[in-house]
């Protein structure tokens, strides 16, 4: 026996040096532009899976490397590396010296779409896998911070209008930012990856641009990472506010904006290393800002400020610690009026810019501050754990006017000859004290061979808690107007308006759980299999009632075909839950269950010109059957009254069409243009008339932007560019059949639709002396009339001509 096993041992450690015999290894430092070691940064032999980091004294080691020739690079953020050629051949070792040179300026190699041939910052935190957006199945958008610089953006809604098939739902008088997709009211915003309104109908939040590295914009189904269609997981997509973290390099700017209506805007801007051993780096945001509301009464006064901090403790791990705080007070915009009787055409009247209908007083009252911890650790080159803990406190609140036109005709109710006149009541609006907190744990590797085949794969679990308390307070009648009439629209409150009273109010608690698998296979080198499921649950707690825990499974499958290097072709499936509570009962007191809505998608994502220019084409196609719908009865004197119970029906479907194209034409030139069709409609339906559309969905959207930059010359260093935004016509309603009522919706009456509105914005740059920088910005150039509205309030108007400048200086 003891032979035995001398023999067995003695044949391992033969096959063990045989096989030593034929791998190699690289050995070797890797300094910076003064001779200095450099820590954590990787090391990669281009074209492999072979690759390491830097230790404390800049050395690395890669072993096991099959004999042959490679080209060698150490890569590090800011810093760019001319590779090295080694050839090795059987059990050598070879000695190389990498120098790492920091770029003159990194915001030059940022594109229109962000750094090249790279996963965007956070992205993982809504798609949990180290992809980048070509190689998704998922349909993607990334605005970088280039763009919105740029465009000189100040709102989100600016900023995805870059974005094909993304567009305004509603402003609310202009004081929030509710954002659509795909025919889908309101789809969720999200900062650094937890929602910081929870309200499920989209209502969108206010925030400063200042400290926005990038917006992400995945459309579509999110289910299989983010959970619920009443959530994050809906059909429509999600955006996400990406905040600004450490580069690892010392830098910062301060800059000054003034503009149109009084606007006031100095920001800065600056990061720095703290250690020698480029280990610890800290940046830090700030912006303020007043004015620049167009209507009169309209006043604006906001402090952002964004600090951050990333240690590096060894060549394995990244800790991101990040804080963003907001305050804003601003005007509420009433906005306009509908002139139509009965509200049955698009009579919009054109109010003009100094007349306010509403009260001076009229005011939101916000604070939302975001905390986010970020931990990565490299287990292997090729396998690491993410863990990440967001957190979110909003708090908001807002007295508003409301106004609700005269009735002169009391035996029909309808005000049938004094459309110009209405009654006005002051109210709090949408006050919310609201607190999110979301827990996320991956494990992810990235081309783990099996076999011939690779995998890139997460597997992980999430925990999202929401503590929401919502306050209740009367309304105040306060007067009748004449829109008509200047001298009769006071905007000064009577001395005699009594005190608030609080009514009550609200507090629910909602607890969500998943657990997530991916899977990328890369079955050859043209032909790519991606699948993935996740197990949800669901548990709210209202009032001290608890509802019982709904659990629900959410699959994804797709393929992408590699066509040539840079041309993919893919599709997928993917579907997602609406949970309903036990309350919502048939007509025999039995449960409903569960919505299911179905998603496919198919299309091209391709990158041209060493990924200079990128083009995708998206069809898409969602279903959501048999939908849970309040069933009514009409009484004998035809009044519409609602069962109490519940019925199967309906078919709401979106299909249509995306086309993007982004990135440099020429070495000068820089575009983003976008298409969409939507086909949004009802089939089949016990609530809405067949064939009509969800109400502010359009059917053509349109964006295109060109950017041109002089870089020789005695004008180098100039660039100018403009761009177009193309908004069509949408119902300002939806359309009920006869005997349902909905949102007070007349039954069987056609809604009107607000008009298609494109605007025109341009902008001029100049660079010089290596730190300053100038920019003017024109906005709505022709002065285009458009409206927003959400139904039959909060008519808004799009902000008319202006005109801002700004000075930066960079050190």
């Amino acid at each position: 026996m003891l032979k035995k096993y001398t023999l067995l041992a003695l044949l391992l450690t033969l096959c063990q040096v045989a096989w030593a015999q034929s791998t190699s290894s690289v050995r070797g430092k890797v300094l910076d532009g003064d001779g200095q070691p450099v820590s954590a940064a990787s090391v990669v032999l281009e074209n492999t899976r072979y690759g390491t980091m830097t230790d404390e004294e800049g050395n690395f080691e890669i072993n096991r490397i099959s004999n042959g020739t490679y080209q060698v690079r150490a890569i590090l953020l800011g810093f760019d590396c001319k590779p090295q050629q080694v050839t090795l051949t059987q059990g050598e070792t070879e000695e190389i010296i990498l120098s790492l040179q920091q770029k003159a300026s990194q915001i030059s190699e940022v594109e229109v779409f962000g750094v090249r041939d790279k996963q965007p910052e956070k992205l993982d935190a809504i798609t949990r896998l180290p992809l980048k957006p070509s190689e998704q199945i998922q349909s993607i958008s990334v605005i970088s911070e280039k763009l919105i610089e740029q465009q000189g953006a100040l709102t989100v809604i600016e900023g995805v209008r870059n974005v094909p098939g993304v567009y305004t739902y509603a402003t609310y008088g202009g004081v929030r930012e509710s954002i659509s997709s795909r025919g889908f009211r309101g789809i969720p915003t999200l900062k650094n990856g937890v929602r910081v309104m929870t309200d499920f109908r989209g209502a969108g939040f206010s925030t400063d641009m200042q400290g926005v590295e990038s917006v992400q914009v995945l459309k579509g189904a999110s289910s299989v990472t983010m959970g619920a269609a009443t959530d994050l997981g809906g059909p429509g997509g999600i955006v996400n506010i990406v905040t600004k973290t450490p580069k690892f390099e010392n830098s910062g700017s301060v800059s000054l904006r003034a503009g149109s209506w009084g606007l006031i805007r100095p920001t800065f801007d600056v990061q720095r290393v703290l250690d020698k051993g480029n280990k610890v780096a800290i940046r830090l945001n700030g912006a303020y800002e007043n004015g620049g509301k167009f209507r009169d009464h309209m006043d604006n006064e906001s402090f952002y400020i964004n600090p951050s901090l990333e240690w590096r403790p060894n060549n394995r791990s990244t800790l991101t610690l990040e804080m963003d705080y907001f305050k804003e007070e601003q005007g509420i915009d009433v906005g306009t009026v509908n002139l139509s009787v009965g509200n049955k055409e698009n009579q919009i009247y054109d109010l003009p810019a100094e007349r306010f209908l509403g009260f001076a007083s009229d005011k939101t009252d916000l604070k939302h501050a975001t905390y986010t911890a970020r931990y990565n650790y490299n287990i292997t080159n090729n396998v690491y754990v993410r863990a990440a803990i967001f957190n979110s406190n909003y708090n908001y609140d807002a007295v508003k006017s409301n106004l609700s036109a005269l009735k002169a005709d009391k035996e029909t109710g309808v005000n049938v000859d004094q459309v110009n006149w209405y009654r006005r009541s002051i109210a709090h609006n949408s006050s919310r004290e609201d607190n999110s907190t979301v827990l996320q744990l991956d494990l992810v590797g990235r081309k783990i061979e099996t076999g011939k085949i690779n995998h890139t794969f997460q597997v992980g679990v999430d925990y999202r808690y929401i503590d929401l308390f919502q306050p209740t307070y009367n309304s105040i009648a306060i007067d009748e107007i004449n829109v008509f009439d200047p001298a009769a629209v006071r905007n000064k409150l009577p001395e005699n308006v009594p005190a608030f009273e609080h009514t009550g109010g609200t507090r629910a608690y909602d607890y969500r759980f998943g657990a997530t698998f991916q899977d990328v296979i890369q079955l050859t080198k043209w032909a790519r299999l991606y699948g993935g499921v996740r197990y949800s649950t669901n548990k709210t707690r209202d009032e001290g009632e608890e509802s019982a825990t709904t659990e629900f499974w959410n699959p994804l499958a797709g393929v992408m075909f590699t066509i040539k290097d840079g041309l993919n072709v893919f599709g997928s499936y993917t579907n997602s839950t609406n949970p309903r509570s036990a309350s919502v009962v048939d007509v025999n007191g039995d449960p409903l269950g569960a919505e299911r809505i179905d998603q496919l998608e198919a299309g091209i994502k391709s990158e041209w010109f060493n990924d200079r220019l990128r083009f995708n084409l998206t069809f898409f196609k969602i279903n959501n059957k048999n939908m849970n719908l309040k069933a009514f009865a009409v009484d004998e004197n035809g009044v519409v009254l609602e069962t109490g119970y519940y019925t199967k029906g309906g078919n709401d479907e979106r299909k249509g069409i995306e086309v993007e194209l982004t990135g440099r034409v020429l070495e000068n030139l820089e575009i983003v243009t976008g298409y969409s069709y939507i086909d949004a409609q009802y089939k089949d339906h016990t609530t809405f008339v067949p064939g009509s559309a969800p109400n502010n969905t359009p059917k053509h959207t349109f964006n295109a932007y060109a950017n041109y930059t002089l870089r020789n010359g005695l004008l180098q260093g100039l660039n100018f560019g403009a761009g177009a935004y193309y908004l069509g016509e949408r119902p300002y309603n939806d359309w009920t059949v006869e005997g349902v009522q909905y949102h007070n919706i007349e039954p069987n009456t056609a809604p009107w639709y607000n008009k298609a509105y494109t605007i025109v914005n341009a902008q001029i740059g100049y660079e010089f002396k290596k730190h300053w920088g100038v920019r003017a910005l024109f906005n709505n150039v022709f002065d285009t009339v458009g409206y927003d509205a959400y139904r039959s309030n909060f008519i808004d108007r799009i902000q008319p001509r202006n005109f801002s400048g700004v000075v930066t200086y960079k050190f």
